[in-house]
């Protein structure tokens, strides 16, 4: 069976106004669109198309879970999709986050539950029992923070800025997991001391790797007010500062900080919306629990390469997780792809227009809308126009 999906426009604060308004083929509106949500997560889910109209995802499926969802998946996952696809334009920075691994879901959830605090309540960290692991692709050129640093280009960055000298001693004397800790209790007159003098400085110019570019276009993007400086803004010091190209991707498991600074991309992550916050938003933000989980080891950002130049095959963007699976696909006109499904997934072109067809049903998509794939089908792709296609499934042994 096939299905045609509606996205679900999510409006945070964050997002632009133009690029997802023109993905659907609508003017630019004057409410930001940040994201566009393909799945059937209770917050935002898609709309599917069936006889009657179209109706939300997750109360079709939990009607319909095994015309579209294999038995083990239904074993595993339970009558839903165990992935969330989104498309996201970020015009300002997001707040520094991370999201917890799947036994500290499990315990944050059921904890919060015993205590009382309503599923929708803005201080509620964990608002399901899963983790969420995301890869994403670069649809423009694209800045993140991706985890924490070397020590030694940290130490770099802060020795070359007398402000930070305090905070280089506290790296040297406890290392960086304690210091990070100190770091995010910081009062006002600290991070005044720390930040400062670099916001008194001219910003740099051009778009660079530069804490102190970033530094200052979050305080300027973001409106943050020098007498209510925020502990994250460190962050740019600490973290792996990384600019992608489009088609590159990047894997970023539970427990990682990590924020979107610049750019549109696409999604994929486990089917959740933990959120555990460390600055950089006006939305909750709970330093104790944020500390007890993130990790603050190294990490060197490994960028998945874009599919090769020329290429008419489905290109993989690996993940170390049952959850989902992630793949592209550049077609020109008049090419034609085909690909099994032995797991339900959605196809959805970025760019262009396509004839997806499966089991006898054929479906026209364009201005991002997408097709959701029942389970054991052979998918056959053909671009009426130059198209990028993104497939998103699960990958169940």
């Amino acid at each position: 069976m096939m299905y045609l999906l509606h996205g679900n426009v999510q409006p945070y604060a964050w997002g632009g106004y133009d690029y997802i308004p023109r993905l659907l083929g609508n003017p630019p509106d004057r409410q930001p669109a940040a994201e566009l949500w393909f799945g059937d997560h209770a917050q935002a889910p898609a709309g599917i198309e069936v006889e009657g109209g179209v109706q939300p995802l997750n109360q079709w499926l939990e009607e319909h879970a095994e015309d579209i969802l294999s038995p083990q998946s239904i074993a595993r996952f339970g009558r839903r999709l165990p992935f969330l696809l989104k498309i996201l334009d970020v015009r300002l920075p997001l707040s520094i986050q991370l999201h917890p691994d799947k036994q500290q879901a499990e315990a944050g959830f059921a904890r919060e539950n015993a205590q009382g605090v309503a599923h929708n309540a803005a201080e509620r960290n964990y608002k399901d029992d899963n983790h969420k692991p995301e890869n994403m692709i670069a649809l423009s050129e694209f800045w993140l923070l991706h985890g924490f640093a070397e020590e030694s280009l940290i130490l770099e960055r802060i020795n070359s800025r007398p402000s930070l000298a305090s905070l280089g001693q506290w790296i040297r004397d406890k290392g960086v997991a304690q210091a990070y800790q100190e770091i995010m209790r910081a009062d006002q007159t600290q991070l005044s001391a720390w930040l400062s003098p670099l916001l008194a400085q001219s910003a740099p110019q051009e778009v660079s790797d530069n804490p102190d570019y970033w530094l200052h276009y979050a305080v300027q993007a973001m409106e943050i007010s020098p007498q209510k400086l925020d502990a994250g803004l460190i962050s740019f010091y600490l973290f792996n500062i990384v600019r992608m190209n489009v088609g590159e991707g990047i894997f970023q498991r539970a427990r990682l900080p990590h924020a979107y600074l610049r750019g549109q991309n696409v999604e994929l992550m486990a089917a959740s919306d933990n959120v555990l916050r460390a600055g950089l938003t006006p939305k909750h933000v709970d330093i104790p629990e944020l500390l007890r989980i993130v990790d603050t080891a190294a990490v060197k950002p490994e960028i998945i390469a874009p599919p090769a130049e020329g290429s008419k095959v489905w290109h993989r963007y690996p993940a170390p997780v049952a959850d989902y699976c992630f793949y592209s696909v550049h077609l020109a006109a008049g090419d034609e792809i085909s690909l099994n499904c032995p797991q339900a997934g959605i196809v959805l072109p970025v760019q262009g227009r396509v004839c997806v067809s499966a089991q006898g049903q054929e479906m026209e998509l364009s201005h991002a809308k997408a097709a959701l794939i029942g389970f054991g089908h052979r998918l056959v792709l053909r671009a009426h126009t130059e198209s990028d296609v993104i497939f998103a499934s699960s990958e169940i042994a």
